[in-house]
């Protein structure tokens, strides 16, 4: 069973006390996820970086797709990224031979990561700022939707090999992101996947979601994969320095009235 969104309870319907009991333990384990992720996000925005939690189902490509981003941006950018997986540090061994720092939690039975898991791995990637950290959810496109991690943006990474009806069979995660990135587009001509029909679905469920098209094996598509991150990282940073000028104005005017 899933140790906090009770994901894997019966089907059957709980009857009376017992049910209300189950909703009120769920109510109050979300309210406490939402504490710990605004913490993250605070501290995320005194550190200026930009989080993006990406979501998939298993084997959509996030790993290669994070070992191609960073090995365009280290160097120019500073980076990290938190892996989840219920067992083993494969993905994370993958990361760190780009030689971007990475950060393993194993979540066990659980099927996703939590904002109190973000935050103890937040205490090794040390003085990690000005710069973009990666979570890299568990693969499930159920239950990562409801968890609010403190990122900036959800980005829910589909690959053409797992049907083109996605969008609408987990409404909830392609609600919940911002992007949506279509992976493995190379393999197009030999899967029946029709890309204009699931970007319909997708902002059927989410009018607003950003769809970008890629391979990560080939590289096509990559430099807007690359220029949508530069723009995300660019907007957090003009944010920041308009709240810090504002902190100064602020100050300043505290101290000519006194």
């Amino acid at each position: 069973m899933c140790g906090t969104c009770g994901c894997h309870q019966p089907a059957e319907k709980e009857a009376g006390q017992s049910q209300r009991r189950r909703l009120e333990v769920d109510l109050d384990l979300f309210s406490l996820n939402n504490r710990y992720a605004q913490t993250n996000r605070e501290y995320f925005a005194r550190n200026s970086l930009l989080v993006l939690n990406l979501v998939s189902s298993p084997g959509a490509g996030k790993t290669r797709l994070l070992e191609e981003t960073l090995k365009s941006q280290l160097g120019r950018i500073e980076v990290a990224v938190i892996e989840g997986d219920q067992q083993t540090r494969q993905d994370a061994n993958r990361i760190e031979a780009t030689g971007a720092h990475a950060v393993q939690i194993n979540t066990g039975t659980g099927c996703h990561l939590d904002a109190h898991m973000v935050g103890h791995a937040m205490e090794d990637l040390g003085a990690l700022r000005n710069g973009i950290l990666y979570i890299e959810n568990v693969g499930n496109l159920v239950c990562p939707a409801n968890f609010d991690l403190g990122e900036a943006a959800k980005v829910v990474i589909l690959s053409v090999t797992e049907g083109d009806d996605k969008p609408l069979k987990y409404p909830d995660m392609f609600a919940a992101s911002r992007l949506m990135v279509i992976n493995k587009t190379d393999l197009l001509p030999h899967v029946d996947f029709d890309v204009e029909r699931c970007i319909e679905y997708a902002r059927r469920i989410n009018p607003s979601i950003e769809v970008i098209q890629l391979s990560a094996t080939t590289g096509e598509g990559l430099p807007e994969w690359l220029d949508w991150l530069e723009g995300e990282y660019q907007s957090l940073v003009e944010t920041r320095i308009g709240h810090l000028q504002q902190e100064l104005d602020e100050l300043r005017a505290q101290l000519e009235q006194g």
